[in-house]
């Protein structure tokens, strides 16, 4: 079987209405409050925005791995916004090392579609484009976030399990 190099597809069911996990996904704050990360503003289709790594409130767990890279600046640009349908924006995929310009790199694309559901929500998330990835950083930063998508999908479903 080939491995996928160049796209991330995580599929979650989640126990919520499209509204509910519409507002998890498009408001920065509550994005933030599950990913681990303050923006510095709202998301705005076209918006270029500066994200630091805060923890998680939703996983103690989660939220002391994500603790070393705690005030990390990463920078993601909206791409689309159609509520209660999808929400994108571009990003450098596991830009963590302060010391490397990433500015000259291309940027992935992050999407999270969103379909009503018998008994919910089902959220597919995608991120694309690492194949454009300079290649002394493409199969590790594929392989960070598969797993960080993994956890990330687990947050958002802990949060809105809790979440009023």
């Amino acid at each position: 079987m080939t491995r996928q190099t160049d796209c991330i597809e995580k599929n979650v069911l989640l126990r919520a209405p499209l509204a509910r996990v519409w507002e998890a996904i498009s408001d920065a704050k509550q994005f933030g409050s599950w990913f681990g990360v303050a923006f510095d503003g709202p998301f705005v289709a076209g918006s270029r925005l500066t994200g630091r790594i805060t923890p998680t409130t939703v996983d103690a767990e989660v939220a002391k791995s994500q603790e070393p890279y705690a005030g990390a600046a990463f920078e993601i640009v909206v791409d689309r916004i159609e509520p209660e349908r999808l929400f994108s924006f571009r990003w450098h995929p596991f830009a963590v090392d302060s010391g490397f310009d990433y500015s000259s790199e291309p940027m992935t694309l992050v999407a999270f579609s969103l379909n009503a559901v018998p008994g919910g929500t089902a959220l597919t998330l995608t991120e694309s484009g690492f194949d454009r990835i300079f290649a002394v950083r493409r199969a590790k930063a594929f392989d960070m976030n598969d797993r960080g998508w993994t956890a990330q999908m687990k947050l958002i479903e802990k949060y809105l399990a809790t979440a009023a």
